[in-house]
């Protein structure tokens, strides 16, 4: 942010000098996964393990009828 500083000399004359200030403002944290991303994760990892207990039902299938 700047700010503006005026001087008045004694011969009457203005000046004015460019000053810049330093603004805080609160830190933004994000999160470190968004909801969705971990949602989408869970939905991913719940397809895998539907996949592996089919596979494993075919294999066990399979040696069934050996």
């Amino acid at each position: 942010m700047k700010s503006f500083q005026n001087k008045v000399y004694l011969t009457g004359q203005l000046s004015v000098e460019d000053v810049t200030t330093m603004v805080l403002c609160k830190p933004k944290l994000l999160p470190l996964k968004s909801l969705t991303l971990e949602k989408l994760e869970k939905m991913q990892q719940a397809a895998q393990d539907t996949i592996r207990q089919q596979e494993m039902a075919e294999k066990e299938d399979r040696q069934r009828a050996q």
